[in-house]
């Protein structure tokens, strides 16, 4: 991931006007099937979590409850990978990836978005610095990239 002076951000909604069709798989990837968030630990080293992602009106957002561990990442460092899962292994149906920072929502109208289920309670939206993909065709792969700035 890049330094933090060096990356450009951009909400869904601005990765969505500026990449459709990318935007509509990933869409299509977080709002359907669980993903993994990766995170930076206080000592640098990484940490996977699987994770459920809302994609509604322009955010990408993430529920979690209080006590996470990704919570103390996410609030720290901010560097995050979020990454689909595969659908279905045997046919390499392919995969969609996004990495940027997080940020901590309190705005009552973008929490409204994903209501909080049981105890997730604390919210984060995912600014988008990078969008990946590749679909296999007949074998083939088909990758795209989207970079902010």
């Amino acid at each position: 991931m890049l330094t933090e002076e060096a990356e450009a951000l951009a909400t869904w909604g601005e990765f969505e006007s500026a990449s459709p069709e990318l935007a509509a798989l990933g869409r299509t990837y977080f709002g359907t099937d669980a993903a993994y968030l990766a995170t930076v630990r206080k000592d640098g080293s990484p940490r996977v979590h699987p994770v459920t992602a809302v994609v509604a009106r322009g955010h990408l957002l993430l529920r979690m409850e209080p006590t996470s561990p990704k919570r103390h990442d996410l609030r720290g460092d901010g560097r995050y990978a979020l990454h689909s899962t595969v659908r279905d292994p045997s046919d390499a149906s392919g995969e969609f990836m996004v990495e940027g920072r997080a940020v901590e929502v309190d705005d009552p109208e973008v929490r409204a978005l994903a209501p909080p289920e049981d105890t997730y309670t604390l919210l984060f939206e995912l600014l988008v610095h990078l969008a990946f993909s590749t679909i296999y065709t007949d074998g083939e792969p088909d990758r795209r990239v989207w970079r902010e700035g």
